[in-house]
């Protein structure tokens, strides 16, 4: 994968004469999660990367360096996290190890990472009304990952961008050679021509997911491994599942 996973933190600032007056961009306060919340399956957990002093910051970093340098691809912006709100990083652990991790952006004044090569594309559906995000530093270690922890990261980011968030379009870009894997597996279209991204030195394509899409997908077959729909979204949780993990992830279980 190229920037499903490989951007940089040296994000190129959208001014605010770029964006358009419709725009709308998501006042972060509403955005509040619960920073302990983790999904448990099958021996290994996923949940949210706080700050600096989280333990696994440093690890992230590596394991993103050495999954990029692994596929030949430059690794020394992408390994950088985010520091600023509404980009949230995710971390796939068993036990103390660390093996995977992506990062979601909600669109901001500053905009997304992928505006820096497809900036028209994602302001053309800006201007048609969507609530743009996006995918980053997607890293598995493929002796530890697997479809379902795939899928577990896909669906945690699903609740932070669409349920938390309110998001429309989550954008990702990817090697042109994975465009049939996101197509295929989620429902992504291709969005924008291939380009070379420089933050990792090799080709990328832009490619867009309708979160009404997937938010159908998974009331239709999550957590339905039986069927014979091939898709990611059948190792997602189900619906009911979800709406119980939402409650968890916004802290309102227990609320009065």
């Amino acid at each position: 994968m190229t920037e499903s996973a490989y951007h940089a933190e040296g994000i190129k600032k959208a001014s605010q004469s770029r964006l358009k007056p419709s725009l709308s961009i998501v006042d972060h306060r509403f955005g509040a999660m619960d920073p302990d919340f983790a999904i448990t399956r099958d021996g290994y957990h996923v949940r949210m990367v706080h700050d600096e002093m989280d333990e696994v910051h440093g690890k992230i970093s590596k394991l993103i360096q050495r999954m990029y340098s692994w596929r030949g691809l430059a690794t020394d912006q992408p390994a950088k996290l985010p520091k600023h709100a509404g980009q949230t990083t995710l971390a796939a652990c068993k036990g103390d190890l660390l093996f995977g991790t992506l990062t979601v952006g909600i669109d901001s004044p500053r905009g997304l990472l992928a505006d820096t090569l497809y900036q028209g594309e994602i302001d053309e559906a800006r201007s048609n009304g969507a609530r743009v995000c996006e995918v980053t530093r997607l890293a598995m270690d493929p002796s530890h990952s697997s479809p379902e922890v795939l899928a577990s990261v896909f669906h945690l980011a699903f609740m932070i961008t669409r349920l938390v968030h309110r998001m429309t379009d989550l954008f990702v870009e990817v090697h042109p050679r994975h465009t049939a894997f996101y197509s295929r597996m989620m429902g992504y279209e291709v969005a924008g021509p291939e380009r070379i991204c420089p933050r990792v030195g090799a080709p990328a394509v832009l490619m867009r997911l309708s979160l009404e899409h997937a938010e159908r997908e998974i009331r239709r077959i999550g957590g339905n491994e039986s069927t014979r729909d091939r898709s990611l979204y059948r190792l997602f949780f189900s619906s009911v599942e979800q709406d119980r993990m939402l409650l968890d992830l916004q802290g309102l279980r227990f609320a009065v």
